[in-house]
């Protein structure tokens, strides 16, 4: 029996997948560039870990630097930290991660400042079709992710493609996210939803 022809689904399309990848459109992940700069990440990343565990935590700071696209000042990440690139992430000053962060940033993923995130958070930029025969073929595209700033993740949350956190808000552990959650709010649930509003009082 012989196989199904794949559709050529980037005719008349002169790019790369790694740029199809970095304009949000559906690419395959077979690209060198992007697989070099996927396993400098990996290595880099063990760098970091094993010397955040030696104590030393001003040279693992400068090699997070290196992995990251931004770190703002004041910035804690508890290793182990995993990612598809890390260049796309972008943590907002006194930011502070606690173990376990899955981070995959194929699109975007902007944290603000004075955020506090669990353990074993997810944030998942990565989206495939819904299609039987396109997600077969291996194609992907990607939404960012947005976190406003003084955001609070429960340990366990999943933030799905797409999601736009306002500032302060809150979400419960164990929660998943699948759609924009406003500012000044506690969500909670699968699919996460606003239980209450947060104010001064």
């Amino acid at each position: 029996m012989t196989e199904p022809s794949t559709p050529d689904y980037f005719a008349g399309d002169p790019r790369s997948n790694r740029e199809r990848m970095l304009a949000g459109d559906l690419y395959l992940a077979d690209d060198p560039e992007s697989e070099a700069v996927h396993r400098r990440a990996q290595r880099l990343l063990e760098e970091y870990r094993a010397l955040i565990l030696a104590g030393d935590d001003e040279a693992g700071r400068a090699v997070l630097a290196t992995v990251l696209g931004t770190v703002g000042a004041g910035v804690a990440v508890r290793p182990p930290l995993f990612v598809d690139y890390g260049e796309h992430i972008h943590i907002g000053a006194r930011t502070f991660v606690n173990f376990n962060l899955t981070a995959l940033d194929v699109a975007p993923i902007r944290i603000g400042e004075d955020c506090q995130i669990g353990p074993n958070v997810q944030l998942l930029t990565p989206t495939h079709p819904i299609e039987a025969g396109p997600r077969r073929d291996k194609l992907e595209a990607a939404q960012p992710i947005t976190i406003g700033d003084n955001v609070w993740l429960g340990g366990g949350v999943t933030v799905c493609p797409g999601v736009t956190i306002g500032d302060n808000s809150v979400i419960g552990a164990g929660s998943v996210v699948t759609r924009d959650i406003p500012a000044n709010v506690v969500a909670v649930g699968t699919p996460a939803r606003v239980v209450r509003e947060i104010s001064e009082n």
